[in-house]
């Protein structure tokens, strides 16, 4: 094991675990039976965010993250997405949708930004097919 793993190592480690080598159960797992799991998982976040209980979050934001992960490498297999695109569409949504942030929008207040996040999300919407 490694003092401290990287992102990079997790997307290995979840791509080793789904390979002929890896894992029987993770190999087996669909998008739909991850279903339950995400929402178990998120329940969990809930319960350490109730109790502050970082030790707990800390653990159960990275069950989180797991469940993102395989469901990105389940994706990757069939030729939808790549983790990389889930990082990549994330990151374009928080710069476009914080245009007071990273643009020259300027908002005073959470409830102005709200604001600004919900307009742009409508636009966004209506832009969709």
């Amino acid at each position: 094991m490694k003092d401290k793993y990287s992102f990079a190592d997790l997307v290995e480690i979840t791509a080793k675990l789904r390979s002929p080598e890896g894992c029987p159960w993770d190999r087996e797992q669909t998008f739909e039976s991850l279903k339950k799991y995400l929402a178990e998982e998120s329940q969990e976040v809930f319960d350490a965010v109730d109790h502050q209980d970082m030790e707990n979050l800390c653990e159960e934001l990275g069950d989180v993250l797991f469940q993102v992960m395989i469901n990105s490498q389940i994706a990757q297999e069939k030729g939808a997405f790549t983790i990389d695109d889930v990082v990549d569409g994330v990151c374009r949504k928080m710069v476009r949708r914080h245009p007071h942030v990273f643009g020259d929008k300027k908002v005073y207040s959470a409830e102005e930004g709200t604001a600004l996040w919900n307009y742009i999300k409508m636009q966004e919407k209506a832009e969709k097919p």
